[in-house]
């Protein structure tokens, strides 16, 4: 069955801001993370500790710990949602906000760092979008800079058809996980059924298009971007052949 979810760029955003805190918090080493991005950015920059740029920052799990170490962080998000949560938790406005997605709206830089971290890089649905933004972050990094790719390795075969499972129950709540995937478009898409005791049913979609490291490699080359390390975590754990997730680190092969 082909998949016809309506799906636009803050449509994730929107729909998980006022849970995403809660449900994704422990999703990743923030602790790492800032050192692995601020270490990343002191190799880079000529005075300062660095400037970085996060796309999709969401409500800053990672964006406001990179401030707190002296980063000058720009974050871009599509979603109003996601980035009012910010604004909240950012009352002095230490992270800089770019209302726009991070293929056509990106700032302009020099930035030492460029992350996208957590699949985030999967939301561009197409290839075409995937090169694009690989172009956009190529054309901002500093000429020692580094993109910081966090995402999923594709399981081989992938996986194909339909399902639901729970993702969550307690006593007076259940979050379902509905699912499709369509392995020929490499795409998935579902909802998380959010079914809380006296709330109305609340339905949080989402949708990728993923690809393999290899994939990831020829975008980043066709940017002019190298690849110069790979790990496993930003603990910098050894990538493995059946590792589950990567870690990637590219930089500008010349000079701009």
């Amino acid at each position: 069955m082909a998949i016809v979810l309506r799906y636009t760029g803050s449509t994730y955003g929107d729909a998980f801001a006022d849970v995403y805190d809660e449900w994704y918090h422990g999703v990743s080493d923030v602790g790492a993370t800032v050192d692995l991005v601020a270490g990343l950015a002191a190799h880079s920059a000529s005075t300062g500790a660095g400037r970085v740029l996060e796309l999709g920052v969401g409500t800053g799990r990672l964006a406001l710990p990179l401030s707190e170490r002296g980063l000058a962080v720009t974050g871009v998000d599509t979603s109003a949602a996601m980035l009012a949560r910010l604004r909240e938790r950012d009352p002095a406005g230490r992270v800089s906000i770019v209302v726009g997605d991070m293929v056509d709206d990106l700032p302009d830089g020099p930035f030492d760092v460029v992350l996208v971290a957590y699949n985030t890089f999967f939301n561009l649905l197409t290839v075409d979008r995937q090169a694009n933004c690989a172009a956009a972050v190529a054309a901002r990094l500093a000429p020692a800079g580094a993109f910081v790719v966090e995402a999923f390795v594709p399981e081989e075969p992938p996986r194909a058809g339909e399902s639901v499972a729970i993702r969550s129950m307690t006593a007076d709540e259940v979050v379902l996980a509905v699912t499709r995937h369509d392995p020929d478009r490499q795409r998935a898409e579902g909802h998380f059924v959010h079914l809380a005791q006296g709330q109305p049913v609340q339905l949080r979609p989402w949708a990728i298009r993923y690809c393999a490291p290899a994939e990831l490699d020829a975008l980043a080359a066709a940017a002019g971007l190298a690849l110069v390390d790979r790990w496993e975590d930003v603990t910098r754990a050894p990538f493995r052949p059946d590792s589950q997730r990567h870690v990637s680190i590219y930089r500008p092969t010349a000079r701009r």
